[in-house]
C-alpha cells in the first residue's frame, strides 16, 4: 500500500519550522547540526520539498524544544 503525502502538509510543516527558527534567531545550519541532519536536507524540509521521517521530526522538535502539534497540520 502506498500513501501519498499532501504537498500542502509538507509546505505547512516547513513554514512552521522556519517561523520558529527565525523567532529564535537560529540559523538553518545550527538546527541541522543539532538535529543530526545535513543543512541541505533541513533547508529542503523548510521549503516543503522533503518528507522527513518520524525520527527526523522528533529530533527537530527536541532541538527546537517544541511539541509536534506546533508544526504538524493535523
Amino acid at each position: 500500500m502506498t500513501v501519498d503525502v499532501d504537498p500542502r502538509s509538507q509546505q505547512y510543516t516547513g513554514r512552521k519550522l522556519k517561523e520558529i527558527r527565525e523567532r529564535r534567531n537560529l540559523s538553518q545550519e545550527e538546527i541541522a547540526k543539532t538535529s543530526g541532519i545535513s543543512i541541505t536536507y533541513y533547508a529542503g524540509i523548510e521549503r516543503g520539498e522533503e518528507n522527513p521521517t518520524y525520527a527526523i521530526l522528533e529530533s527537530l522538535c527536541k532541538t527546537l524544544l517544541i511539541k509536534s502539534s506546533e508544526i504538524l497540520p493535523f
